[in-house]
């Protein structure tokens, strides 16, 4: 049942209270230790996975910890790839429950208890049970948190044209880096050198803490963010649980036969989730485009959104690897140590947010600055660029991998080269295809379309899913042929949607 809004129902550190946080709502504070330490617990587990799934495999490093889970590369990456386009195909549900069933407020709440007590499962010893019932409930409660808290920091302003909304989001997102920047560090560091399954247990204390902060702080937060926007009437609750039901004994009926026929593997789960990965996306754009409530120009609108989203399915595609193929190669062909200084290969999964928090304000300077100029970029010029910064890292990439070619360590300083070069892609891309979605969302699919742009990563990490496969594509991702193919793929989406700006542009209407 959705929660009435009255006058007299608004909370101390909501819009026109006198208690802030650097100048805005009070809230924000409980949102940005709750985003922070949930991002030091998503991201410490993250740059553990790889490494772990390669410790005592064929492909580890020669005198490495072991203990983890001994498979070879093209698995690893598969596995990493299908787990990345879980979480952000999982947003999409993740959303809809938040408007639906429970409310943003009661949506995170779950969604902290589901991934915390995904890192207790993994910080179980038990080999490839335990750790896939962990991944799938991180993957799950992230899903679940991702659309809903960025709601409810939307929640503490008065509207889009509040002057503080945009500063908000930015003290926001550098709560995200932050945890991304720490967590390497400290969960990598324990994973890596004392025990591995410590080290996901201290995912689970980062996540409890960030829980904690948030219940202690609801009392901060609008009291909007307790409301389910459109509750689902009771015959509407009943059809989809029933949906459901069904879904769920086929699923079970089905592996269950495979299982006890013995012919259950690891595919038999990789590649049904990696093709849902491309089949959802798709569905859910040709859906939209073939609505017929959609006027002329929403219709224009949503053809022109096509290229971005595609233009940024391959971006993902590239980028995603630096936690997995570029991470694997640091761990097995990088040396790992620096000026004397040794450190674990988790580590490199800090540099991309330590570059973000130090690039994005300039970024944002030269934008505004050519802008007052009558110089800025269009959107569609700034997708090519995204495009052809991820292809020029992949071109630098090559020249690492001939040089370890005959075994020799390379230095680490040519990984950060490649992880500086993706970050300032991602800056031309990531914060202008969230602007674009929104401005060129159909009215009726507005609340919808973010979750279509998080679908553009499940899309490209289901293609580096099936491509790494051996019983699918089979590509070897860190050898030079298939790098060299993807860097020159990049440059040529990059180059085809520049060179049809102007089709673009006429399809985009008054988006710019």
């Amino acid at each position: 049942m959705a929660s009435s809004l009255t006058k007299d129902s608004v909370r101390p550190g909501t819009p026109g209270s006198e208690k802030t946080f650097f100048g805005h709502p009070r809230g924000l504070a409980t949102l940005f230790m709750t985003e922070m330490w949930e991002r030091f617990s998503f991201y410490g587990m993250r740059a553990l996975l790889v490494v772990y799934l390669l410790s005592g495999g064929p492909d580890a490093k020669d005198g490495s910890m072991g203990g983890g889970l001994g498979m070879d590369l093209a698995t690893t990456t598969a596995i990493y790839s299908v787990y990345l386009s879980m979480v952000y195909l999982l947003a999409m549900p993740g959303g809809w429950l938040g408007d639906r069933v429970w409310g943003p407020r009661k949506t995170v709440t779950v969604a902290a208890v589901t991934i915390m007590a995904g890192h207790l499962v993994l910080a179980l010893p038990g080999g490839q049970g335990p750790f896939f019932a962990g991944l799938a409930l991180v993957a799950l409660g992230s899903g679940l948190l991702k659309a809903n808290i960025s709601t409810m920091v939307g929640h503490l302003y008065k509207g889009p044209d509040d002057p503080r909304r945009d500063g908000g989001f930015t003290i926001f997102y550098m709560g995200i880096n932050m945890g991304a920047f720490f967590a390497p560090l400290i969960i990598g560091t324990v994973g890596q050198k004392v025990n591995w399954h410590i080290g996901f247990g201290l995912a689970a204390v980062g996540m409890a803490i960030g829980l904690v902060s948030f219940l202690v702080g609801t009392r901060n937060l609008s009291p909007e963010s307790n409301v389910v926007p459109k509750p689902l009437a009771a015959e509407e609750r009943r059809a989809w649980l029933r949906k459901g039901l069904i879904w769920f004994m086929v699923a079970a009926v089905f592996y269950g036969i495979v299982g006890l026929t013995g012919h259950f593997t690891l595919n038999w789960a990789m590649i049904p989730l990696t093709v849902i990965g491309l089949i959802i996306p798709a569905g859910v754009l040709f859906r939209i485009k073939r609505d017929k409530e959609l006027s002329a120009v929403e219709q224009s609108k949503m053809t022109g959104y096509i290229w971005f989203f595609v233009a940024a399915a391959v971006f993902w595609m590239i980028y995603d690897q630096g936690g997995s193929t570029i991470q694997a190669f640091g761990e097995t062909q990088a040396s790992d140590s620096l000026f004397g200084f040794s450190f674990p290969s988790s580590w490199y999964q800090s540099l991309n947010p330590v570059f973000i928090m130090a690039l994005a304000p300039v970024m944002a300077w030269v934008w505004l600055w050519l802008n007052r100029k009558g110089k800025e970029p269009s959107t569609v010029a700034k997708f090519a660029a995204a495009l052809f910064f991820v292809g020029v890292s992949f071109f630098f990439f090559l020249l690492p991998l001939g040089m370890a070619s005959d075994g020799t360590k390379v230095t680490p300083m040519w990984l950060v080269g490649i992880y500086l070069i993706q970050t300032v892609g991602e800056l031309c891309i990531s914060p202008v295809g969230l602007s674009v979605t929104t401005k060129m969302a159909p009215a009726k699919y507005a609340s919808q379309m973010m979750g279509v742009w998080f679908l553009a990563v499940t899309a490209g990490d289901s293609i580096t899913s099936l491509l790494s496969n051996s019983a699918v594509g089979g590509v070897d991702l860190n050898g030079r042929g298939a790098v060299a193919v993807e860097a020159v793929l990049a440059l040529i989406a990059g180059a085809a949607i520049y060179m049809y700006r102007r089709s673009v542009k006429s399809l985009m209407g008054d988006v710019r």
